[in-house]
């Protein structure tokens, strides 16, 4: 168990150095009571314990300053109920939760289905063959949604693939397509524009945009359930889109319209 969920005493130790962190150097032991939900006489008490322990030093009255002993006993208590909550929602909670999915085939409540990502959206094929499993929460006919809970082991999905094409602004030309351009968007799941000269150079090149706002993180998303994107942005919102694209972990290629 965590040090500061061992016990009460240590859950309101950890909560009272965290509020004189927070309102160091001039510390109202009142206020801190009232954030706690101790008395004010419990808050004396705990401070004079931080002291003994090295983890804040008094400079006056109602003054005091936590250490860097006592900033690094935060960090450590902090860490471990990070990763305990992180143990509790992903590993417990995790597998309790309760998703959708559309059904292959009929099935059953509780019965066992493997899991698997088609056209972007979480599919459930009867049985447990796959990587991926789950139990079935409802009744479902092949193609109605059913929910799947007890979740175990990992879809097995490959990123699509995204090519990012950029367009002058148009203060510097007439947005124009390419026969390229519309080879790529044919070619791909999603098409997404970011920019109105983007907009304008797919529709000169015979092809409407998908998405036309937060093309980035849109094709982050999609690139991420495996679906090809082609993005369109211009040039001065390039940046944003590929910022989005590596921030989620993601290749990508660039080219000019």
């Amino acid at each position: 168990m965590v040090d500061v969920l061992d016990n009460k005493r240590s859950a309101t130790k950890f909560r009272v150095l965290v509020e004189i962190a927070d309102r160091q150097p001039a510390v109202n032991q009142g206020e801190i009571a009232d954030a706690v939900g101790v008395t004010s006489q419990a808050v004396s008490e705990y401070i004079r314990e931080l002291v003994d322990e090295g983890f804040v030093e008094k400079e006056a009255r109602s003054r005091y300053r936590v250490t860097k002993q006592g900033v690094d006993w935060l960090f450590q208590q902090a860490s471990d109920v990070r990763r305990f909550a992180d143990h509790v929602t992903e590993d417990v909670l995790g597998s309790m939760q309760e998703d959708a999915a559309l059904a292959t085939a009929d099935i059953e409540s509780g019965d066992a289905v493997s899991l698997f990502i088609r056209d972007g959206l979480l599919h459930a094929d009867p049985g447990e063959e796959g990587p991926a499993t789950g139990v079935a929460t409802t009744d479902a006919s092949e193609g109605e949604v059913v929910g799947v809970t007890g979740f175990a082991g990992i879809i097995d999905l490959e990123p699509g693939e995204v090519t990012v094409f950029q367009v002058a602004p148009i203060r510097s030309s007439a947005p124009a397509g390419s026969e390229s351009l519309r080879a790529a968007a044919d070619a791909a799941d999603v098409v997404a524009a970011a920019g109105v000269e983007a907009v304008a150079a797919l529709r000169d090149s015979g092809v409407d945009a998908d998405v036309t706002f937060a093309a980035g993180e849109v094709a982050a998303d999609a690139a991420g359930r495996g679906l090809d994107v082609v993005v369109v942005a211009t040039t001065d919102l390039a940046g944003r889109v590929t910022d989005a694209l590596r921030d989620a972990g993601l290749a990508y290629e660039v080219d000019d319209v």
